[in-house]
Order: structure tokens, then sequence, then C-alpha cells
């Protein structure tokens, strides 16, 4: 015996506050659900008005156009025979929730509001919505005058409570929901449910996506039954990336799986599954039969009357159930190939730009960034020989050529679209020049290398007529604030050079119609956590691929990127020491980032992982190095890194207040934006910590007993 049911769930490219577009993404996405014969179709969270509305949420309204697209769903008829889960804010009592609203013939079944928010990291639902604090319980609500006219409907149900069609039961969860220890599909599991929706709005961090499919096929596992997660695609306006993957599961085992990194504006994720599978599946254990019977937790079910299954297939030889697959990860140099790269062109086209501008340095930052790119222009060729006409329009608009122009190579779009510079001074080297000018040619950017030394000395010499001193090198006998002061003039500048290249070079190209190119910065995540960058330089642009990537990861990327996209030019950045080249290079002297920051890479991802993720202040991350990092080195190296580290860091958090947008892939990113929020005034020496240090590493170079170490008073 089988009891056969083809569902979908979907990955939606959502736009903040797009309304008329967010709904045709939604009529199609049900349009494709019903050609692949799907009986419940889910989406993504909030996908009527798009996931990353922040502030927006808090105005009425947004709630009235949203009300307004979903009268316009309702109505469509090829909208009727299946039935749909679609996310929009409401207001209930004058209460604002994140909601699913369920519906089925233009009828609508229940609304469910979300009961556990999201609110940490970037997430912050609590200042919009407020949870459904009532759970199992039901509420009637009173529908907008022209939804009841619509529906023929006065009141319908809200609240935690779930579908209960002919031949089977439907529970629906949201994002945060399923993160949390008492997740709703367990108890709904052991009511009876045996179809759970998950509608997402989870956005892409290195590494993360196993953690979001180990819960899905852990939930499934566990409690039994078919799971069918949603998720939003793309930038929606924001730092973040959604990143996909929709996913259909049953008993632990995931047999449908959308793509995470795409252009496709809709993709819908189709599975045939046996209810009957789920039945036996729970059935044989005994332990669960009797967690259910004793379960005191019941839910109201809204019946519609409608058999999910299509007529006749549980007898159908010809429909079989779909097959288990296994989990499609890619490896963090994949994501960061294809994350920032499909964050880039969302932005890119929805500001209905003219191209991005990159200050090429020669080093491996700005390399990175140049190549990203380059992977946007071989992700929009190959859509474009995928067939995908809403690319190929898009890349017509944005490089202004006519619809005959059909590129064949990502070259001939980065020719259109991206404008590279070599800000070069007398403190450059050869090495890095010739990179900037072999990579630009190997991309095929516009690119202009020029010297800037006219317009430094210029400056330096307005100084001077001014005050009478003129500043000079350390490495010529200048104070460290001399030193300090030559650097950031060049780096300032650059910024500026930036912006008016950014803003006439397609002028200076007789690109018509056309306006400023988005300026790029390449600041890493190590840079700014340490803040070894200067505030309003060339770090300072409109936006930041790789503002939130280790260095680390950066090199693995290269490396990738250049036995995967034939750049063997890459390997010569690899080999390179990382330099700002701000200062004179002599016989006996060049200029090192590592060397000047008086740390690694390496170890500021350590740092940086210790004190976002791990929440470990001075001490508690001298205490948590003090056993990874000894015997290799003495406590006393150990606790000069450490305050080395936070002494920077704390003198310099001023910088993560104005630090450019970044995409948002590590999750110990300094941004002050949302994501860290620290003050920036900070004593750097952190005199307390620092003494409770200082006494550590006395007991262990036998200066003081244990016992002098535990009577450490206040002074």
């Amino acid at each position: 015996m089988s009891h056969l049911i083809t569902l979908a769930t979907c990955n939606l490219n959502q736009w903040a506050l797009d309304f008329e577009g967010n709904r045709d993404r939604i009529l199609e996405s049900i349009k494709i659900s019903k050609e692949k014969k799907a009986r419940l179709r889910v989406g993504p969270e909030l996908e009527i008005t798009g996931y990353g509305c922040l502030d927006h949420f808090l105005e009425d309204d947004l709630y009235l156009h949203s009300w307004e697209m979903y009268a316009s769903i309702l109505k469509t008829p090829e909208t009727f025979d299946i039935l749909l889960d679609i996310g929009m804010p409401v207001v209930h009592k004058n209460v604002r929730y994140n909601c699913r609203l369920l519906s089925f013939n233009g009828k609508i079944l229940l609304i469910r509001p979300k009961i556990w928010l999201a609110n940490d990291g970037n997430y912050r639902e609590l200042r919009y919505f407020t949870p459904w604090f009532k759970p199992t319980i039901v509420e009637e609500f009173q529908l907008p005058v022209n939804i009841a006219k619509l529906t023929g409907q006065s009141l319908v149900p809200f609240g935690d409570a779930v579908i209960n069609a002919l031949d089977t039961c439907i529970g629906t969860e949201t994002c945060e929901e399923l993160f949390t220890p008492e997740s709703p599909h367990i108890a709904m599991s052991l009511d009876g449910v045996e179809i759970f929706t998950n509608s997402s709005g989870s956005h892409h961090e290195l590494r993360k996506l196993n953690k979001r499919m180990d819960l899905i096929k852990g939930a499934t596992s566990r409690c039994g039954g078919v799971y069918l997660y949603a998720n939003q695609r793309g930038c929606d306006g924001d730092r973040l990336y959604y990143d996909g993957c929709a996913l259909i599961a049953i008993n632990g085992k995931v047999v449908a799986q959308g793509s995470q990194f795409s252009l496709k504006d809709v993709e819908v994720v189709t599975a045939t599954v046996d209810l009957e599978d789920v039945r036996s599946y729970r059935a044989a254990f005994m332990s669960r039969s009797m967690q259910a019977s004793l379960s005191k937790i019941r839910y109201q079910r809204i019946t519609v009357d409608v058999e999910l299954a299509v007529k006749n297939n549980r007898f159908d030889p010809s429909i079989t159930p779909t097959a288990a697959r296994d989990v499609r990860y890619h490896l963090p140099e994949e994501e960061i190939a294809l994350g920032p790269a499909c964050w880039l062109w969302d932005y890119l086209r929805r500001c209905k730009g003219t191209g991005y501008f990159l200050p090429l340095s020669g080093g491996i930052d700005s390399c990175a960034t140049a190549v990203i790119i380059f992977s946007m222009c071989r992700l929009v060729i190959k859509e474009i020989s995928d067939g995908n006409y809403v690319v190929l329009k898009d890349v017509q608009k944005i490089c202004r050529m006519g619809q005959e122009w059909i590129p064949s190579k990502p070259e001939e779009i980065a020719n259109k679209i991206f404008h590279t510079c070599y800000m070069g001074t007398e403190n450059s080297s050869k090495e890095t020049r010739d990179r900037s000018r072999n990579l630009a040619k190997r991309i095929n950017s516009y690119h202009v290398d020029l010297n800037m030394d006219p317009v430094v000395n210029s400056i330096i010499s307005l100084f001077e007529v001014a005050t009478g001193k003129k500043p000079v090198y350390k490495i010529f006998g200048g104070s460290q604030i001399e030193n300090l002061a030559l650097q950031n003039i060049q780096a300032r500048l650059r910024m500026v050079l930036s912006y008016l290249f950014a803003q006439l070079l397609p002028w200076v190209r007789n690109i018509p119609n056309s306006g400023g190119l988005l300026v790029l910065g390449s600041s890493n995540v190590d840079e700014c956590l340490r803040g070894y960058l200067t505030k309003y330089d060339c770090s300072s642009a409109d936006l930041n691929p790789i503002g939130a990537i280790s260095k680390r990861d950066l090199k693995k990327f290269i490396a990738y990127a250049s036995a995967n996209f034939d750049m063997p030019i890459l390997d010569d950045f690899l080999k390179a020491t990382p330099t700002a080249e701000l200062e004179p290079i002599t016989k006996d002297y060049v200029q090192s980032d590592e060397i000047d920051m008086g740390m690694t890479y390496d170890e500021l991802g350590v740092f940086g992982s210790l004190r976002k993720i791990d929440k470990c202040g001075p001490y508690s991350m001298f205490l948590k190095l003090l056993h990874l990092w000894t015997p290799k080195l003495t406590p006393r190296q150990v606790a000069e890194k450490v305050k080395r580290f936070f002494f920077f860091y704390a003198i310099n958090r001023h910088k993560q207040t104005v630090i450019t947008p970044s995409y948002h892939a590590e999750n110990y990113s300094p941004d002050d934006n949302r994501f860290d929020l620290r003050p920036f005034l900070i004593d750097p020496r952190f005199p307390w910590a620092s003494k409770k240090i200082d006494r550590i590493v006395d007991q262990y170079e036998g200066k003081i007993s244990i016992d002098d170490l535990n009577n450490l008073e206040v002074d």
C-alpha cells in the first residue's frame, strides 16, 4: 500500500518592498509547482514584503500593501487547486506578527504567527514583531474589508493550529523555530502532524549550511514525517545574502535539494513522497508511540475538504516516490566564489548601476575582489547559456547594449562593467604594478595605471606652507606620528581619486545614459577587526565583498580560482608578501602587514573567533589560549599577544562605525552597524583584566604562589 503526494518548496529572490515583483515571483512559483503536479506549495519567510525590510516593518503602509498583494494572489485562478503556504506580516488586535497564511481555492484557512523570533547576530525581529506566546491557542481574526469581500469570509482562525486535509495533517514552523531546543515540530509530530513546512529567511555564512541541514534531517529522523524547507535567496537590499537551498526530507533522508547559489529568481523544488513511509516509520518506534499517547498537547485542526494525493496516485505504477540523495555542500572557497558574486549581481541590477570600480593594488585582497567580479560574470554567462531570459535582459540593460547583443564570454561583460585602477606612488613596487596590470588584462577590465605622487606632494607642500614644518618617514629619521600621517595621506587620497574615477570613467568611455560606478572596498575581516586600515581611505567604498572574509580563506579562494577559472596569474599573488606599500622601499626595508600589525593573520582569525563567537574578554581569551598555545609560546608571550590584540582592537573600534557595508560571510565579523554592537570608546589597556593576566603569568614563572594568585583583590 502507498499514499503518494507531490509537494513543492522554493527559493525566491525577493527584494525588500518590491511588492509587485515579489508577488509576480510568488505567482510564478505557484505556476511551476502546479505544472509539476504539486498539491502543496510553501514559500520563504515574509515573501510578500521581502525579509529585510527592517524598520519599514514599523510602517502601516507595508501592511496595507501586503494585503493588496495577497488579494491579488488569492483571486488569480491559477492559484486554485493547490494548498498555499505564503509568508507576510499581519497586524492582529494592534499587534504586529510575522505570519504564515495558508489558503486553498481562494479561501484563507489559517493565519499562523511565528512563536519564537530571531533576535541575535544579524536579526532583530523583536524590534518589529511580537511572538505568539499562546501555543495551541487560536483566536478569530477580522479580515480587512477588501479581503473579506474577495473570500466571502469575515473571520478566520489566527494562532497555533494545524491543517487537517482528508488524507493527512500539515503543520508549520518558521525559520528560527527549527533552531530552538523545543521546536514546534516535536509536539506537532506527537499529535499526528505528518507534513511540516518551514519558511525561512536564512543568510549565508561560510560553513553554516551543514548546521541547517543536520537540524532538518535530525528533526525528521527523530520524529518521522515530511519536512519542506523554503528559503529566500539573493540580496534583498542589505549586507546579507540569503542562500536558498530549499529542501524536502522524509524520515531523516533528503529527497530533494535546491541550489544554494544561483542567479535564478524563482526555483521550485518538488518531490513525491509516500505518507505510508511516515506512518510505518513512526509505528516502528514504541517509545515514540508511548510519548504520543501520553502527550497533553493537542492542536486545533482546521479542516479543508480536499485529498492532497492526486486521484488514483496511490495505485498508479508510473508515479513513484522520489529517491533519497546526498546533501550537496560547497567547499568554503567555492562559497566565496559564488555567494559574494551573486550578492554583487543582485545589487548592481537592482540599483540599475553602470558597473563597479576597484582600486587594484596588486595585493591579494583587491585581487580576490576582482576575481569575485569575474566569477559574477561567469555566472551571468552560465545563466544566459542556460536560457535565463531575465539575466540576459538585465545584463543588456546594465551594459547599455541592445537586444541583439548576447555575450558569450565573461570577459565581454567584465570589459563593459568592471573598471580597475592602479594608484601608484614612489613607494609602490614594480611587482605590484605588474600584477595589477596582468590581472586586469586577464579579466579584461577597463584598467587605468597612474602615479599619484604629484597629488601627495602637493598636500605635503600645502601642510609645510601652512605650518612651517615638513613631516618625514620614520626610516629617514621621522617620528612615528609623522610616519603614520604620511601613510594616511596616500590612503585617503586613493579614496578621493576612486570616487573621482568612478564618477567620470563612464563619461570618458562615452557610455550612454550612464551614472557613476559603484566603488568597491577590499579590506578583509581580520584587518577590520584589528583596525589595520585608515579611516576614510580606499577601504571606504560603497560595498565590500570581502569585508567579512578572513585572509586565510581568501588565499584558499585564490588557489581555487587559479585552477578552476584558468587564471594561473593568481599564483603570483599567493606568493607575494602582504604589504600596504605606504612607506619607502629601501635596500634593507620592505613594509609588511603582519610586522606592522604585530600579529599574523592566522592569529587574528583565532582572536576574532574567541572574541565574538566564544564571547571572550581579555582574561577568558588568555586562559583559553594558554592551553592552546603553550608550550609553543610561553605564558608571558601569550599574555603579550592577547593584550596587544585588545589594545589595537579598542583604539581602532571607532573605525567600525563607518566601515563600508560588507557581504556577511564570517561569524566573527566586527561590523558595527548591526552584527557586532560594541562601544567605540573603550579603555584599551583593560587594566583589571590585565592585572589578573599578569598574576597568572607570575604564578607560572614562580614569582608568586597559588595562594597569592587566589588572594588577588581590588586595589
